[in-house]
């Protein structure tokens, strides 16, 4: 089956000289012979800054060259006139900038000099792929790498993967450890994309016994032989965090990294107990490793306290870590925001997460999340990870609209600060042929999508509403009374999770003023967040001017109606996409909407029979 091509498909190029060598620039020449062409006057050449003199703009090109330097993934782009150079320090740089050309050549109109670099020096995907071809956290159908116990046999859907990775500026993948001929197999593809190729392993053992750390160190140095530029290893589950030292020493010889992904979702506790709490278990765990780590650790460190919640606090260790080098994990697979059924994009809320001012401080220079993963600690850096969205399914993503989430993740992991509706006209307009009204028909459909999401499922910061194990739709109360915490405390007199330091779990001061005291003060937290950090009773007035209750009666009346919207204003563009799109798009609007409308009335109808509180406005609610 001939994969869908996503945003690649549409775009095209005049004829492009390439000065340069290496695997890379091959890449950018096969890339060349198969792309869409066109007639222009317009001279365009892609070139190493060594050979830049043979263009014919290389005194613009060199005054344009920052004083930094561009380093190994940076490019500049010049244009004048009827000339345009793409330049770069080696093949990386090309690479990324030969995309850069593909994504905005027929919007260059007038002179302009750019320079990028990449914001975050390690921009990865992880995947949870099993060898029988099963994906863990996957909704889009079953592995593209793995089949009946080990790798397929066809690689050429790994190679448009790749492809359309290396397009939005990925740079890094982890999968699971197959025999060493098939990792070299991956490897190769990957390689000719620019993309490093790293393992994801469980480690179970002591890494304290020295038969382990002779049995590890031997393993390395026969997968390095095998595979020379192997990124590293991602420890997918290692509860003790010497492991990661331990083969970090042994990566170190090679210029191997290891992830180590830290997380609270091991987390056991009485439900009975209300001072214990899951959401403090992460910072618990590392905060005294702080600066404990080898050079060459990655902590991987999930956005938020509780893994990927649809609206949850920022993790306060992103602030608190001084000494360590960490990455953010995000989920381009859509675990608790609709699983590819729902739309959800989610560019938005990234962008929020990344330029997070973890000072709490409004603004202080080099604080944000962002700044503080791209920031050189001791020579060392950090990285943006997400778990992948994709699977064998013919438009790689199960919901069409989702390749979204992924081309978004890339672009906002290159540069956290661009804006994600504009990432959205971007896809769009690569990916589908139309117009510029349908176009913003469509962006506007999207746009809002997650807060029409959280609006109606679970209320004000509350996680874990969902059905135990599938992760999707209600269960108001399905994971309350587990061994893994509890999340919304709902009674006859009120509902929150109460995590303030003066009468909850105290994780309010786990972040750094004046945060601690934003979040430990019902009034000065912010409304969305309320629920989270709080528990108040239903007719607690938020700082919109209603009361919890109506709000959480509100939210979910509104959160279906926009989604009814959403899908009228589907049907009326529908016929100007293909058949496939159209009838993959309208089947997953239909479920949403009955999705929506099961949220909408377990969630209304749990909180009026609990409080015996009746609507404001008089709307149906089910006793």
């Amino acid at each position: 089956m001939t994969a869908d091509s996503a945003w690649l498909g549409l775009q095209r190029l005049p004829e492009v000289t390439v000065h340069a060598s290496g695997v890379l620039a091959q890449t950018i020449r096969a890339e060349l012979r198969q792309i869409r062409r066109f007639r222009t006057d317009v001279q365009v050449a892609v070139c190493t800054v060594a050979r830049v003199r043979e263009t014919a703009l290389w005194r613009e090109v060199e005054a344009a060259l920052p004083e930094y330097g561009l380093g190994v993934e940076g490019f500049v782009v010049v244009r004048r006139g009827n000339d345009l150079v793409v330049a770069a320090e080696g093949g990386h740089g090309l690479l990324y900038g030969y995309f850069y050309l593909l994504r905005y050549f027929e919007w260059m109109t007038d002179d302009f000099s750019v320079v990028e670099r990449p914001a975050v020096p390690i921009r990865m995907l992880d995947h949870w792929d099993e060898l029988s071809g099963e994906v863990q956290r996957g909704y889009s159908g079953n592995s593209i790498f793995f089949r009946d116990g080990e790798v397929v046999d066809d690689l050429t859907r790994v190679r448009s993967y790749a492809r359309l990775l290396a397009s939005v500026g990925i740079n890094a993948v982890a999968l699971a450890t197959a025999e060493l001929p098939d990792v070299a197999r991956l490897a190769g593809v990957f390689r000719e994309y620019g993309i490093a190729l790293n393992l994801a392993v469980d480690f179970v053992d002591d890494p304290r016994d020295e038969r382990v750390v002779r049995w590890w160190a031997a393993t390395i140095a026969r997968v390095y032989d095998v595979v020379p530029d192997l990124g590293g290893l991602v420890l997918r589950t290692a509860p003790d965090p010497e492991a990661a030292n331990l083969l970090a020493r042994a990566v170190a010889p090679y210029g191997g990294t290891i992830f180590w992904r830290c997380s609270g979702a091991d987390f056991r506790q009485d439900w009975r107990d209300r001072r214990t709490d899951r959401a403090r278990a992460a910072y618990d765990a590392v905060v005294p490793l702080d600066g404990r780590f080898e050079e060459n650790v990655v902590v991987q460190l999930p956005h938020g306290p509780l893994e990927f919640q649809v609206r949850e606090p920022v993790s306060p260790l992103f602030a608190e870590l001084q000494e360590t080098v960490f990455g953010v994990e995000l989920q381009v697979t859509q675990e608790y925001s609709g699983q590819q059924r729902d739309l959800c994009y989610l560019g938005p809320w990234w962008r929020e997460i990344l330029q997070f001012d973890t000072s709490g401080s409004n603004g202080y220079q080099g604080a944000t999340v962002a700044d503080r993963i791209g920031a050189i600690v001791a020579d060392r850096i950090g990285a943006i990870v997400a778990v992948s969205n994709i699977g064998d399914d013919p438009n790689w993503t199960g919901h069409k609209l989702a390749q979204s989430n992924l081309y978004a993740f890339g672009r906002l992991a290159w540069d956290p600060a661009v804006d994600p509706v504009s990432l959205l006209h971007e896809w769009a307009a690569a990916t589908f042929a139309m117009d510029d009204r349908t176009r913003g028909e469509l962006v506007a459909i999207m746009a809002g999508s997650w807060h029409t999401y959280e609006r109606y499922t679970a209320p004000l910061g509350v996680g874990y509403m969902v059905t135990p194990g599938s992760h999707y739709g209600p269960s108001v109360n399905g994971y309350e009374f587990s061994d893994t915490g509890r999340y919304h405390f709902a009674d006859r007199y009120g509902v929150g999770v109460d995590r303030t330091v003066k009468t909850g779990s105290g994780l309010t001061a786990q972040y750094p003023e004046p945060l601690a005291s934003r979040y430990e003060d019902p009034y000065s937290c912010p409304d969305e967040l309320l629920l989270f950090f709080h528990h108040v009773p239903y007719d607690h007035v938020l700082q919109s001017g209603v009361t919890v209750l109506q709000h959480i009666y509100d939210t979910h009346f509104q959160g279906y109606a926009e989604v009814e919207a959403m899908v009228e204003r589907w049907q009326a563009i529908a016929d100007r996409f293909e058949p496939a799109v159209r009838h993959n798009v309208t089947a997953r609007f239909e479920q949403q909407l009955a999705n929506a409308r099961e949220w909408r009335d377990q969630v209304n109808t749990f909180f009026h029979r609990l409080s015996g509180v009746a609507d404001a406005r008089g709307r149906t609610i089910h006793r």
